[in-house]
């Protein structure tokens, strides 16, 4: 799945795990005129009741889709209580301030490609189900074609080759990833990839 913005190109893969017909990974991205948001949320476990999870996260985060982080990480919890838990990644991206943000909380992999040097953010430990939970925001200045890659742990290391980050298309990104990685995955595989340009 691949769609351009106004100033972010968006493209993205997503594969259940081996055996299932569910992915219990969700994901969603918005952007309007002075606003980019993404989200990838992965429900604890595989199947369908770790989507159930990930699935009513993304949906009540569109519905408040111009909150803060903070406010969509309460809403999440509250949304969650009597369900699996999920790990959550965030990306909010204000083109007006020319700023980004976000918190990856569990083990939603979230990285920055500038100039082809990475930066992976490291995730505050721990899962959402109900209850608050510590975490950390990430902020920076935006660069002209940058690009954000927001995962779940179903992608290895291994997977996410120097390759990758030499490209700066993210259709290119997306299917140079699912050329590499490997079968049969063991876990639910989502990976985003997305570029900003002024």
């Amino acid at each position: 799945m691949s769609e351009s913005y106004q100033h972010m190109d968006v493209s993205a893969f997503q594969e259940p795990k081996k055996g299932n017909y569910y992915c219990g990974d969700s994901y969603f991205y918005y952007e309007s005129e002075h606003e980019f948001i993404c989200v990838l949320a992965d429900g604890l476990g595989s199947g369908e009741f770790a989507k159930e999870s990930s699935q009513v996260v993304v949906d009540v985060i569109r519905d408040n889709v111009h909150s803060g982080i903070d406010e969509l990480i309460r809403k999440s919890n509250e949304v969650l209580i009597g369900k699996r838990g999920v790990v959550l990644g965030i990306l909010k991206v204000d083109y007006r301030s020319e700023t980004y943000s976000f918190t990856s909380i569990g083990n939603i992999g979230i990285m920055t490609v500038t100039g082809g040097k990475r930066e992976r953010c490291i995730p505050s430990q721990g899962f959402l189900a109900g209850y608050p939970r510590k975490y950390k925001v990430s902020r920076g200045l935006l660069q002209d074609e940058m690009i954000f890659i927001m995962f779940s742990d179903g992608v290895t290391d291994n997977e996410l080759t120097h390759h990758l980050f030499k490209e700066k298309d993210v259709r290119k990104i997306r299917d140079m990833f699912a050329c590499s990685k490997q079968k049969p995955h063991k876990d639910d595989v989502t990976l985003i990839a997305m570029k900003y340009t002024e």
